[in-house]
């Protein structure tokens, strides 16, 4: 297949967009499944010995994967830049991310070395899925022209949503259950036999992530064209760690480039922060379960779908930096209003009766937080889809794999800031509202640094 264009592409091919935007339709349930509303909270709350225990291994291995992207990605976006091949990459990369995801059904809790498992496993597949995500990034400006990156970015978020709902749906519905009731969120048995005593179902979205990813992601090696191969892979290993170092040198010279990424740094941060600690800060203040988690989950997933449907032709229409902007404020407002909820408060100071029992989501209380929670979805997604778009306006074209490993580089390198920063604070004041206002101080932060950085917006 002949590589498209990367400078004048007048009609793309629809063929090939779609599938492009399928990999964040193969990749999203590891994100929503594994990292945050089903297997995590079993990690935390059946495998380890104690949910505290569980929530700091689960966050060093967090840490861990952070690291490792922060050192790889820059480093092997130069050299995929330098060969010309990005698909050679998402391919190398995604076989230890499906191993990993298989591997997850192996934690269980009368394995001794189920913990182990889960944590190397949750590691090297972030670690996989995350690097084999820059060279996706990387391919979009092959496809569309620049007027319509940010329509290309938004549809590759705006799918990732959706995979996330479905799959959602699936293993709740169909697959995880209650080891009280042994039934699953529709009210289902379990599917195959699995057994809700010992979260069979909860072990089982590993294999599933893996089985998603392998049937979504083959469109991506069959029809999307691949830049054209240049260098052989010594002497590009070379050229890559020269033109890394170089960019470093040239990002922190161009101001647009730097500042951005220094934005992107902090606000980052925070939405690490916030992705990390929300269920947690919901089951602490509110007194959710699994249930009211994976429905708060689902509701968070369609939300966010629709934000990243209306954005893109925002983005395209008034530039990625406003789009970004707005979201970090929306946050900023939205999250405000979350830590002003508790069972019996709202706003901080006013008072309401209790939840009825047995009913979901019946109190005002968890009402205004269900709703501050999707207007955070619907501006969360957004804000990520027009980092990416941003990016290419301001990235030099011939380098662009090796700045989105910077971009993502600028998203990990300091990852573990915004969460620590949480825990510190809410030890020392044993507030859980308190802990988590510190996520507003980095997207304000993010906000600032992001309002002197300056587009180049594409000619319409």
């Amino acid at each position: 297949m002949t590589a498209a264009s990367e400078t004048d592409i007048e009609r793309p091919d629809r063929r090939a967009v779609v599938s492009w935007g399928l990999f964040d339709w193969a990749a999203q349930p590891f994100f929503t499944l594994i990292t945050t509303f089903v297997f995590a909270p079993y990690f935390a709350s059946v495998l380890a010995d104690t949910p505290e225990q569980g929530q700091s291994l689960w966050g060093y291995a967090t840490a861990a994967a952070g690291l490792g992207i922060a050192l790889l990605a820059p480093i092997l976006g130069s050299i995929a830049d330098a060969t010309g091949r990005r698909k050679l990459w998402i391919f190398c990369f995604s076989v230890p991310f499906v191993l990993c995801c298989w591997a997850f059904w192996y934690a269980a809790p009368g394995n001794p070395n189920g913990v182990v498992i889960a944590l190397c496993a949750f590691a090297l597949g972030t670690l996989s899925i995350e690097i084999a995500t820059v060279f996706n990034n990387a391919m979009m400006p092959q496809l569309v022209p620049p007027t319509h990156i940010g329509r290309l970015s938004s549809f590759g978020w705006a799918l990732g949503y959706a995979s996330g709902l479905v799959s959602l749906v699936i293993v709740l519905g169909f697959l995880a259950a209650s080891p009280d009731s042994g039934k699953t969120l529709l009210g289902f048995v379990p599917l195959f036999g699995l057994d809700p005593t010992t979260s069979e179902g909860d072990q089982a979205s590993g294999p599933f992530s893996a089985i998603w990813y392998v049937i979504f992601v083959l469109p991506l090696f069959l029809f999307v064209p691949d830049s054209n191969h240049r260098q052989k892979l010594g002497p590009a290993i070379q050229k890559g760690l020269a033109d890394l170092i170089e960019s470093l040198k040239h990002a922190r010279a161009q101001r647009n480039v730097f500042l951005f990424l220094l934005a992107n740094m902090v606000f980052k941060d925070g939405l690490v922060a916030l992705f990390a600690f929300g269920g947690i800060y919901a089951a602490g203040q509110l007194g959710w379960g699994s249930l009211q988690i994976g429905s708060f989950g689902i509701i968070l997933t369609i939300t966010g779908t629709l934000g990243l449907i209306l954005s893109g032709k925002l983005d395209d229409r008034f530039g990625p930096k406003l789009v970004i902007a707005f979201s970090l404020i929306v946050l900023m407002i939205c999250g405000l209003g979350m830590i002003s909820v508790d069972k019996t408060t709202v706003f901080f100071v006013i008072k309401t009766a209790a939840a009825p029992d047995g009913g979901l989501f019946a109190s005002l209380p968890e009402q205004i937080f269900i709703t501050l929670g999707g207007i955070i979805g619907a501006a969360s997604g957004p804000l990520q889809a027009s980092c990416r778009s941003l990016l290419i306006q301001l990235a030099p074209k011939e380098q662009i794999t090796q700045y989105f490993g910077l971009l993502a580089l600028s998203g990990k390198v300091t990852s573990f800031l915004a969460p620590l920063a949480v825990a510190l604070v809410t030890a020392a004041t044993n507030s859980q509202p308190a802990g988590m206002s510190v996520i507003l101080v980095f997207f304000a932060a993010g906000l600032a640094l992001l309002l002197l950085v300056k587009e180049k917006r594409a000619i319409h």
